[in-house]
C-alpha cells in the first residue's frame, strides 16, 4: 500500500505540474512579436535595434499587458508558421489582410491602407501597371505582390510573363538595377526608401497595382489577446497617436 501511495503521489505531482508549464509562456514578463525587419518603415534595423511602426504599435501593446516586448525577426513566408509553433504571441509585419490568410490566422483591427507600387528602371518602357503584361517580376516571397502576380487563383487582371521571388525585397531591387528584371512590385514606403536611396537608377510608377490594408495577426481562437490588440489600435486611432507614429517614420523616411 505504501508502494502504491507513493506512485500516486509522484503522478499528482507531475499532472499538477503541467498545467503550470502550459501557462508559463503566458504568464511571463514579456509578449513575443514575430516580425519580418525588412520592410522599412514598417519595421527594419537601425543601429543594431529592430525599429519601426509595427514596433512602435507593438509596445503599446506590451505596455497594456503590463509586458516587455521581445522580437522575432524571420523569413516574411513563415510568420503564420511561428504562430502555429507558439513562437510569438502576435504577428506585426506590415501584413495584408487577405481570404487566404484569414483561414490561418485572426485579424486585428486594420490600422493602415497602404498600395503595391511597380519600380523600374529610370528608362523602362514601362509606364502603367497594364506594361506589365508578359513583362519579368520580382517580389518578395509572401507578400501581396507575390499573389497577385503569381495569379494562382486566376482573378488578377495584369498577367505577368514571370515572376522571381526573393526573400528580401532589397535583392530584387538588386537584379533590377542589374538588368535580370523588368520591374518590382513592393509596397509604397520601402518602395519609396529604395527610390530615394537610388534616384538616378530606378523609379517608382504613381501608377499602384493594388490597394490593401493592414493588419496584426493572432493564432486562431486566441480572442482575450485580440481584443486587447483592439482596445489598443482604437485608442492610438482616436487619440491621434497612430497618425504621430506614421508621421514620425514618414518623415525620417523623407529625410534620408
Amino acid at each position: 500500500m505504501k508502494k502504491g501511495k507513493a506512485i500516486l503521489a509522484v503522478l499528482l505531482t507531475i499532472a499538477a505540474a503541467v498545467p503550470l508549464a502550459a501557462c508559463a509562456k503566458s504568464n511571463s514578463g514579456t509578449v513575443t512579436i514575430s516580425t519580418n525587419a525588412e520592410f522599412e518603415p514598417f519595421e527594419y534595423k537601425s543601429k543594431n535595434q529592430i525599429v519601426g511602426i509595427d514596433i512602435d504599435i507593438s509596445n503599446k501593446i506590451a505596455d497594456k499587458l503590463g509586458k516587455t516586448l521581445q522580437v522575432r525577426d524571420v523569413p516574411f513566408k513563415t510568420l503564420t508558421n511561428e504562430l502555429d509553433a507558439g513562437k510569438c504571441d502576435f504577428v506585426a509585419a506590415g501584413m495584408t489582410v487577405n481570404e487566404d490568410r484569414k483561414k490561418n490566422v485572426d485579424f486585428s483591427d486594420t490600422y493602415f491602407d497602404a498600395t503595391q507600387s511597380i519600380i523600374v528602371l529610370k528608362d523602362s518602357a514601362i509606364k502603367a501597371r497594364a506594361d506589365l503584361n508578359g513583362k519579368k517580376v520580382g517580389v518578395q516571397q509572401g507578400t501581396t505582390g507575390d499573389d497577385f502576380c503569381t495569379n494562382k487563383d486566376g482573378k488578377s487582371d495584369i498577367h505577368v510573363g514571370e515572376v522571381k521571388r526573393y526573400d528580401k525585397a532589397v535583392d530584387a531591387i538588386s537584379d533590377l538595377m542589374a538588368g535580370r528584371l523588368d520591374a518590382v512590385i513592393i509596397d509604397d514606403f520601402p518602395a519609396q526608401k529604395f527610390v530615394s536611396k537610388n534616384p538616378d537608377k530606378i523609379k517608382k510608377l504613381d501608377d499602384a497595382l493594388t490597394v490593401e490594408h493592414y493588419a496584426l495577426a493572432v493564432k486562431k481562437g486566441n480572442t482575450e489577446l485580440l481584443k486587447t490588440i483592439n482596445e489598443v489600435i482604437g485608442e492610438l486611432k482616436s487619440s491621434g497617436e497612430l497618425d504621430k507614429i506614421i508621421d514620425k517614420y514618414k518623415t525620417a523616411l523623407e529625410g534620408d
